[in-house]
C-alpha cells in the first residue's frame, strides 16, 4: 500500500545514519533525575500534510501521565520512514514506539524488533476484521489504530451541474453519470496512475462487491488453490478498460499523473468529478471548500449496493529494544481507548479497529461509513496474497494492459502469479 509505504532494500549502511541514531533512544535509558521518563515515538503521520491530532493525544496523555514526556518524531512515509527505521532498529537505537502497518508488523516481528503485546488489555477488544494485521506467529504485536477507506470522491457541485443530486451506487449508474457529466463538458473523473497504484486499487475495489459478495472466502479460497484471478476478476478487470473505451478517462494520460502530488491537487482545483484516493484526503479536500462525497466504488449490478474497501492502516508497535517499555505500553493503551484513538479516526476519517469503537462521522463520509456499519465491506489482504511487492507488480501488470500492451487473460494469469510469489 503506496500510503503506508512499499519496503526498498535498504542501501544505506548503518555506519552512514550514525549521526541520526545519536537522536534516537529506543536503546537508551532517557529518564531524568526528578523519574521523568521521556518516551520516543517515531511515526510517518503526524506532520506534514497530515497531522491527524497525534499532537493533540499526545498532549493529552502528558496530561494524564506527568512522569512521562513523548518526544514524537514525526518522518515522511515509505520509502524514508523504512529507510530511517530499518538501520536504528538493527542499530538498537530506534524509538520506544514506532508506527507500522501490517507489512512492516510481520517484517519487524519476524526480526524480533517488536515486543509481544499478546497480555495487554486492549487485544481482547480488537475487532475480528482488523485481528489478522496485528498478529504474527500467534503473538499480538501491534495495536490497530484504525481501518481506513479507499474509495470514490465526487465533487457535488460539479454533480449538480450536470444534473446530478447522489453519487451513483451502482456500476451501470456510474456510467451514465459519467456520461452526463461528460456531455455538461465537465472531466468525468480522474484516475492518476502514476505509480500503477490507482489501478491496482481501483481494480481491488471493484473485486471488492464483484467478487467478494459472491464469495466472502475469496482469500481463503485462492490460498488454498480453489479460486483463481482468472475465473473471478474479468469484470474488474474490465471496468477499468469501459472507462477508457467509453472515452470517461483517458489512460496513458493518467498514467503520467502522479498520485500523491498532482490527483489531490487537480481535484482540489475542480478538474474534475470523481476521483479516487483514500478516506486520510478527505479534511485535505473538504479545504478547497465545494462539496464533497466519499463512497465506496459502484462496481455492481443494477440496484445493487456496493461493499466498501478498507486497508488495515497504522498501528503502533513497542520496540523490543525499548528501556521503557512499561511507559511504552501505557502509550499504547492510552491510544486504545475510544476517546483518544477516536481524535485520530476523526483526522482521518477512519473506522474503528476495535468492537464497540468510536467511528466519528461527518457529511463527506457518510455513505462509506453506512455500508462499514451494514457490514458491507473487505478489507484488503495485506498481510497474505496483496502484500507490498504483490501490490506493486499487480500496479505493473494492470499499466500494461491499460497500455494495450497484454490481454486480460494474460493480465490475469500475471496478478495470479504475483499474488502466489512468495
Amino acid at each position: 500500500m503506496k500510503r503506508s509505504g512499499r519496503l526498498l532494500a535498504v542501501a544505506t549502511t548503518v555506519a552512514a545514519l550514525a549521526t541520526s541514531l545519536a537522536a534516537c533512544g529506543g536503546g537508551s535509558d532517557s529518564t531524568s533525575a526528578d523519574g521523568t521518563v521521556t518516551l520516543h515515538v517515531e511515526a510517518w503521520k503526524g506532520g506534514g500534510a497530515e497531522p491527524a491530532n497525534i499532537a493533540e493525544i499526545n498532549k493529552a496523555f502528558e496530561k494524564a501521565h506527568p512522569k512521562i514526556k513523548i518526544d514524537f518524531k514525526y518522518t515522511t512515509a515509505d520509502p524514508t520512514y523504512t529507510q530511517k527505521l530499518q538501520p536504528e532498529l538493527l542499530g538498537g537505537k530506534a524509538g520506544d514506539v514506532i508506527m507500522v502497518d501490517a507489512d512492516k508488523m510481520k517484517k519487524w516481528g519476524a526480526s524480533g524488533y517488536l515486543a509481544d503485546l499478546s497480555n495487554e488489555s486492549w487485544v481482547s477488544s480488537i475487532s475480528s476484521a482488523a485481528k489478522p494485521f496485528t498478529q504474527s506467529d500467534g503473538k499480538t504485536l501491534a495495536m490497530p489504530m484504525e481501518l481506513i477507506g479507499i474509495g470514490l470522491y465526487a465533487n457535488m457541485d460539479l454533480l449538480k451541474k450536470a444534473g446530478i443530486t447522489e453519487v451513483p451506487a451502482d456500476w451501470p449508474t456510474f456510467l451514465a453519470d459519467l456520461a452526463k457529466i461528460k456531455k455538461a463538458g465537465i472531466t468525468p473523473i480522474s484516475l492518476p496512475d502514476k505509480a500503477g497504484w490507482t489501478g491496482s486499487s481501483v481494480f481491488q475495489a471493484s473485486g471488492s462487491t464483484t467478487v467478494y459478495q459472491k464469495n466472502k472466502q475469496w482469500d481463503t479460497d485462492f490460498l488454498a488453490g480453489k479460486a483463481s484471478f482468472a475465473s473471478d476478476w474479468k469484470e474488474p478487470l474490465a471496468q477499468l478498460k469501459t472507462l477508457d473505451d467509453k472515452g470517461f478517462v483517458n489512460w496513458k494520460n493518467e498514467l503520467g499523473v502522479d498520485e500523491w502530488s498532482q490527483g489531490p491537487q487537480d481535484f482540489s482545483a475542480g478538474k474534475s468529478a470523481f476521483w479516487y484516493q483514500g478516506a486520510w484526503q478527505v479534511s485535505n479536500i473538504k479545504k478547497a471548500g465545494f462539496p464533497v462525497s466519499f463512497a465506496p466504488w459502484p462496481g455492481g449490478a443494477a440496484g445493487t449496493k456496493p461493499n466498501a474497501m478498507l486497508f488495515s492502516g497504522t498501528a503502533w508497535g513497542v520496540n523490543s529494544q525499548s528501556q521503557h517499555a512499561d511507559a511504552a505500553k501505557e502509550y499504547v493503551k492510552f491510544w486504545s481507548q475510544s476517546a483518544n484513538l477516536a481524535k485520530y479516526l476523526d483526522a482521518e476519517h477512519a473506522e474503528s479497529p476495535f468492537t464497540g469503537g468510536t467511528t466519528p462521522d461527518s457529511t463527506e463520509t457518510t455513505i462509506f461509513n453506512t455500508a462499514f456499519s451494514e457490514g458491507r465491506y473487505r478489507v484488503l489482504p495485506s498481510n497474505t496474497w496483496y502484500g507490498s511487492q504483490s501490490e506493486t507488480d499487480t500496479g505493473s501488470k494492470i499499466q500494461s494492459f491499460l497500455l494495450g500492451q497484454s490481454d486480460a487473460a494474460k493480465t490475469l494469469k500475471d496478478i495470479q502469479t504475483a499474488a502466489s510469489a512468495k
